[in-house]
């Protein structure tokens, strides 16, 4: 049997690996589509539970922020899970507006490698 549990506590959830942060991959709940991937600090993550929009940490300007503020393509929250070691996030959300890349591109990931 599995040592993974299905809705792990918010006070299990492992910040410390990350320094603070821990990852969070988008899915698209309707495609399955992976859309981006951001990292969340408690704060973050207590918003995105709150508000039910994405917020993220920047890394870059040391700041949380609003997926979508600027650009009004903001990502609705449907379900969030952590998985079996409590360091990472799948969230599960409906877009809301065209893109979620800075490209202009539906998903980040759109570099192929092979």
């Amino acid at each position: 049997m599995s040592k993974c549990k299905s809705n792990p506590n918010l006070k299990k959830l492992n910040f410390s690996k990350g320094n603070g942060l821990i990852p969070a991959i988008i899915q698209d709940t309707s495609s399955g589509e992976v859309l981006m991937l951001g990292y969340m600090n408690k704060k973050a993550l207590t918003l995105t539970l709150k508000t039910r929009l994405i917020h993220f940490w920047s890394r870059s300007r040391n700041k949380i922020w609003l997926k979508g503020k600027a650009s009004g393509n903001k990502l609705k929250v449907v379900k969030v899970s952590a998985d079996c070691d409590n360091d990472t996030l799948l969230v599960e959300v409906e877009l809301v507006g065209k893109n979620v890349c800075h490209s202009g591109s539906r998903s980040c990931f759109f570099n192929k490698l092979i």
